[in-house]
C-alpha cells in the first residue's frame, strides 16, 4: 500500500465501539505487569511475547486464541493495573486516530484475584478519564455463567451509569448460551437506562442476532452469521427483520478470521452485509491477541475486499450514530469524519 494512503488511513477518524480491554494491552505493559506480580511469562522478552501472541492468533483454534486472556486478566488484576491498562488503551486508540472510544470488560473476572467488581470498575473509569479521548465503559457479563452473575453485572452497570458506564454486554462462549438465558439481566440494564450490545451470530446461528434485537440490543457484537440468511436457502424474513430494526453490527474482521468465524478477510461477510444494507462498522476486538490496529484493519479491508474509502467513511458515520456516548461527543466525531472526507475531494 502506498505510504500516502497508509498515512491517510492513520488520519481517518476512528470510532471505537468494540474493544476488549483485557485483549488490548500493550505487550510491554503485559510483560511488566507479569514480572511485577511475580507471574510466569511465556516469553523471555517483549518481542518474544509478541511472537507468542502471533502464534496463538494464527493457530486456527479458538482454544489457542483464548489462552492469552488467562494471562492478561491475571496480570492486570490490581486496581493500579486496571487503571493503567484502561488509560493506555484509550491513548493508543487516540494516537491511531480514534475520535471516541467505548471499551469493554467483564469486571467479575478480577474477583478471584481479590479485586471487588466495584473497585475494578472505578479503577477502569479512572484510567479512561485520564485520556484525552472521549470514552465510555461497557460492562460484560460472561454468558456461560449463571444468570445471577449476569444480574450482578447489570446492576453494577446501572449503578455507574452516571459516571462513565455506557453499556451492558453478553460476552464469552456463545454456542449453547443464547441471549434469552440472560433475559432478566438484560431487563435490569434496560430498566436502569443502560444501553445493550450483545455478542451474537459469531459462533452461533443468524437467528441469535434477531433474538438479541428482540431482547433490546441496539448493537450486536460481530453478527457475521447473519450473512447465512442471505443464502438462496436462507431465512430472508429474518434478515429483513434485523435490517429493519436498525441494529448496528460491530464487525471485527481479523479477529473473526483468527477465531474461525470467517475463512479469510477476502471471504469475510462484512462486504455482503454492508452491500445488503445492514448498519455496521469495522472494529478491532482484541488488539493484542490479533496483533491489529484500527488503521491496519482499514488498510486490510481496502487491500483484500471490494470495500472503498467511501465505504469506510460511511461505516464510521454509522458507528457514530450508534455510539452510546453523549450527543455533543458524537457531533464532534461526525464533524471529524466529514472533514476527513473533504481532504480527498
Amino acid at each position: 500500500m502506498p505510504e500516502a494512503l497508509a498515512d491517510r488511513l492513520r488520519r481517518l477518524p476512528k470510532v471505537v465501539l468494540h474493544d476488549h480491554l483485557d485483549g488490548s494491552l500493550r505487550p510491554t505493559t503485559l510483560f511488566e505487569l507479569l514480572h511485577e506480580r511475580g507471574m510466569a511469562c511465556p516469553a523471555e522478552d517483549v518481542p518474544a511475547l509478541e511472537r507468542w501472541f502471533y502464534a496463538r492468533s494464527h493457530a486456527g483454534s479458538l482454544v489457542e486464541y483464548l489462552r492469552g486472556f488467562a494471562l492478561t486478566v491475571a496480570a492486570m488484576a490490581t486496581p493500579q493495573g486496571l487503571e493503567r491498562v484502561a488509560f493506555e488503551a484509550a491513548e493508543d486508540a487516540r494516537l491511531d486516530g480514534a475520535v471516541l472510544g467505548e471499551f469493554r470488560i467483564a469486571p467479575l473476572l478480577f474477583e478471584p484475584f481479590g479485586v471487588p467488581p466495584e473497585a475494578a470498575v472505578e479503577a477502569l473509569l479512572e484510567g479512561l478519564a485520564k485520556s484525552a479521548l472521549p470514552t465510555g465503559l461497557i460492562l460484560c457479563a460472561m454468558r456461560h455463567l449463571d444468570v445471577a452473575e449476569s444480574e450482578r453485572v447489570a446492576a453494577l452497570a446501572v449503578r455507574y451509569r452516571e459516571i462513565g458506564v455506557v453499556g451492558f454486554d453478553l460476552a464469552g462462549a456463545e454456542f449453547g448460551h443464547p441471549p434469552a438465558d440472560h433475559a432478566s439481566a438484560l431487563r435490569i440494564a434496560l430498566e436502569g437506562g443502560v444501553a445493550l450490545t450483545i455478542h451474537a451470530g459469531e459462533a452461533d446461528e443468524a437467528r441469535r442476532v434477531l433474538e438479541a434485537v428482540q431482547l433490546g440490543a441496539r448493537r450486536i457484537g460481530h453478527g457475521v452469521r447473519l450473512v447465512d440468511a442471505l443464502a438462496p436457502d436462507g431465512d430472508r424474513a429474518l434478515f429483513e427483520a434485523v435490517r429493519a430494526s436498525g441494529v448496528h453490527l460491530e464487525v471485527c474482521p481479523t479477529s473473526n478470521v483468527h477465531t474461525g468465524a470467517a475463512a479469510s478477510i477476502a471471504a469475510h461477510p462484512i462486504t455482503a452485509l454492508w452491500r445488503a444494507g445492514v448498519s455496521l462498522s469495522f472494529q478491532t476486538d482484541n488488539r493484542l491477541m490479533s496483533q491489529v490496529t484500527h488503521s491496519g484493519e482499514a488498510a486490510t479491508l481496502l487491500r483484500e475486499t471490494p470495500l472503498t474509502e467511501a465505504d469506510l467513511l460511511h461505516m464510521g458515520l454509522e458507528a457514530v450514530a450508534h455510539s452510546f456516548l453523549d450527543e455533543d461527543t458524537k457531533a464532534q466525531a461526525r464533524a471529524a469524519l466529514l472533514a476527513w472526507s473533504l481532504e480527498g475531494a
